[in-house]
C-alpha cells in the first residue's frame, strides 16, 4: 500500500506537499471522477470486509470501486498518509420512503480540518447525491456544486446535508414515471453528529447491509461513477446517464434497459470495471431514487 499507486489510480499527478485545501478539493473530485461507488460484491458471492489491505488490492490494484464503508476508508487512510488533519464519523441516511433519516448510522465520512477550518469529506455516496468537492462545516452557507447547491443545517448537535437540485427531464418516454428518478428538488440527504468513529464501529453495519434480505443494498445492484457533466448509474439491468444542465435548470436523464449479455460490456466501458466472479444483475422493489 503506498500513496503513488492510489494517486495514479486517480489520475492524480500534482504535489501533494502542501496540505491546503486546494489539494484535498483535487484528490476528492479525482477519486470520485475515477472510482465507481458500487456494491457489486455482494451479487458477485463476495464478502465486502473492512481491510485497508483487501480494500486497497481490490480498488486501487483491482478494476473495482466500492461502497462507503471501502472508498471513504481507504480516503480516510490516504488523507492521514498525506498527513491532513482526519477524523471519521458515521452519518444516518434520509430514507425518503418513511420521510426520515434512518436509525443506524449506515454511512461513513471523514472531517478534515484545514488552518482552522472544518470540512466533510465524502467519495462515497454516490449518484445524485454526491458532493463533488469538501464541504465546509459551516450551518446554513450555501455551497454550489455542479450537481446543485448544498447546505448543512445544525439544530442541537445534529448536522444535517441538503441539496437543492433541479427538475429533472427523462427523455425516453419509458422511464418517465421510474421510481428512480428523484423528483424533489430539496431533499435531506444525511445527518450526523461530530462524535469520533473508529473502523470497528462500522464493521457490523457493514455485514448487516450486504446480509440483510431487506437492505437496499441486497435487493439491488448499483455501480454509479461522477462525470464532469452528471454522473452514470446501473441500477440492476437500468443504465442512466444523468446530464447537468444548469443554465436551462434541468438535470436530463437517459435511461434505458440493457441485457445480461451486454452487462459485461458496459461495466468495462462505462465504469471501468471488470468483474472476477459472474454477478447476478438485482433491481427488487426496495425504494432507491437517484
Amino acid at each position: 500500500m503506498n500513496l503513488d499507486e492510489y494517486f495514479k489510480r486517480i489520475g492524480f499527478h500534482g504535489s501533494y506537499d502542501k496540505l491546503d485545501l486546494a489539494t484535498l478539493k483535487l484528490i476528492h473530485r479525482q477519486h470520485i471522477m475515477s472510482i465507481p461507488f458500487e456494491n457489486l460484491s455482494i451479487h458477485c458471492g463476495e464478502k465486502i470486509i473492512m481491510d485497508l489491505e483487501v480494500i486497497f488490492n481490490k480498488v486501487v490494484r483491482g478494476t473495482r470501486g466500492g461502497w462507503c464503508f471501502e472508498n471513504n476508508y481507504l480516503f480516510s487512510w490516504v488523507l492521514r498518509q498525506m498527513g491532513y488533519d482526519t477524523t471519521t464519523l458515521g452519518s444516518r441516511v434520509f430514507n425518503t420512503s418513511i420521510n426520515e433519516f434512518e436509525s443506524q448510522e449506515v454511512h461513513l465520512i471523514n472531517k478534515v480540518i484545514i488552518d482552522g477550518n472544518a470540512y466533510i469529506a465524502d467519495v462515497s455516496f454516490g449518484l445524485s447525491g454526491q458532493i463533488r468537492e469538501p464541504l465546509e462545516l459551516i450551518s446554513g452557507k450555501e455551497q454550489p456544486q455542479e450537481g446543485g447547491v448544498f447546505r448543512f443545517i445544525c439544530r442541537d448537535n445534529l448536522w444535517m446535508l441538503e441539496k437543492t437540485g433541479r427538475r429533472t427531464a427523462v427523455s425516453n418516454p419509458e422511464f418517465t414515471t421510474s421510481s428512480l428518478v428523484n423528483r424533489k428538488e430539496t431533499r435531506l440527504i444525511h445527518c450526523f453528529t461530530l462524535e469520533p468513529r473508529e473502523p470497528d464501529y462500522f464493521f457490523q453495519v457493514n455485514n448487516d447491509l450486504q446480509t440483510d434480505p431487506t437492505s437496499l443494498f441486497t435487493n439491488k445492484s448499483i455501480c454509479s461513477l461522477q462525470t464532469p457533466t452528471g454522473f452514470r448509474a446501473l441500477v440492476g439491468l437500468i443504465y442512466s446517464e444523468v446530464t447537468f444542465k444548469p443554465k436551462e435548470g434541468v438535470d436530463l436523464y437517459n435511461m434505458k434497459n440493457i441485457t445480461e449479455d451486454e452487462l459485461e460490456a458496459v461495466l468495462m466501458e462505462k465504469f471501468d470495471v471488470k468483474l472476477q466472479n459472474k454477478m447476478q444483475a438485482v433491481n427488487r422493489r426496495v425504494f432507491l431514487e437517484f
